[in-house]
């Protein structure tokens, strides 16, 4: 379990992480996501101990990560693929690390095979690709057999198959009862990796909830509506609160009511509908109006001559 109490980070003037509250449970995979500058490497890098809180507190499993005897079989993080020394093979380097705390050699053998590195393992890292590095990272934090996983873009530079695996790995990690920190700007990928989502702006968090709870919260209660009498049904649903959308000939989208109370207008006026679709919002859809106000860095996309402003993430 990972827990943050008021935990804040100052540079100079600027604040990075300002007094958050959050807890990691074992058990599940949490998400953590955020625009770029949000604070959200700064926040992972204090839970590690390689930033010292300006206020406030992070604990794994009951205390900071600087006061665990062997930290490397409490805590296994990628942070940063490649802070590698790029002469060393990739099994010198796991070797190294495994030396540290005792770990034997029979692991690193173990984590090389995992990470699909053996045919590799005895190369110099400084010639491998950006995926290769990623697989890597990922057996270096697995290396201790660690109670708590930590993986920040875990699956940058990898291929399909090895975006899959990476999936497949932190789900079965969780199942074991680990606790395991996520984080990754690829929001379809979030969106079936992740049990928890915690979404940091501006260095405060601004959604703390399970995944679906985020999505269905952000929807607008959609539904796709095909009727031969679009203009009548247009008319009946029209209130307060309900919008109603043409999108093509027949197809309505109705925003503000369900489809149960679609179905009861259009069966007591006698109007004949052959579709009702409930429509959910995206991830994507979700963490954009989240984040909408919480964009620190913004560009302009021109569109013909219409200049658009973009927030980055």
């Amino acid at each position: 379990m990972i827990e943050a109490r008021g935990l804040t980070k100052v540079y100079g003037d600027k604040t990075a992480v300002a007094g958050v509250n959050f807890t990691v449970e074992a058990g599940r995979v949490t998400g953590f996501l955020g625009p770029n500058g949000a604070g959200k490497s700064t926040t992972m890098r204090m839970i590690m101990g390689l930033d010292r809180p300006t206020s406030g507190s992070v604990t794994v499993n009951g205390s900071p990560l600087t006061g665990h005897a062997a930290p490397l079989r409490d805590v296994g993080a990628l942070l940063d693929a490649k802070a590698v020394h790029t002469s060393r093979s990739a099994y010198n380097h796991l070797l190294a690390m495994a030396a540290t705390h005792s770990i034997p050699k029979k692991r690193v053998h173990e984590v090389i095979e995992m990470t699909g590195l053996a045919e590799v393992a005895r190369k110099k890292v400084g010639g491998f690709s950006l995926g290769m590095g990623q697989r890597l990272g990922i057996a270096a934090a697995l290396l201790g057999d660690p109670q708590t996983v930590i993986l920040d873009e875990p699956v940058n530079g990898l291929d399909p198959e090895g975006v899959v695996w990476v999936r497949n790995l932190v789900k079965y990690l969780a199942s074991e009862g680990r606790t395991v920190f996520l984080s990754s700007h690829l929001m379809s990928e979030m969106a079936v990796t992740a049990d928890h989502l915690i979404v940091i702006g501006r260095g405060r968090i601004i959604a703390d909830a399970p995944i679906q709870e985020i999505i269905t919260g952000k929807g607008q209660g959609r539904t796709r509506v095909r009727t031969d009498q679009p203009d009548r049904l247009m008319q009946l649903l029209a209130g307060t609160g309900v919008s109603v959308e043409v999108q093509e000939r027949e197809l309505l989208e109705v925003t503000g009511l369900d489809p149960r109370q679609i179905a009861t207008a259009a069966l007591e006026n006698h109007v004949m509908i052959y579709e009702l679709t409930p429509l959910q919002a995206s991830l994507e859809e979700a963490y954009m109006e989240l984040t909408k106000d919480e964009v620190e860095y913004h560009s302009l996309i021109t569109t013909g001559a219409v200049p658009v402003e973009a927030g980055g993430n």
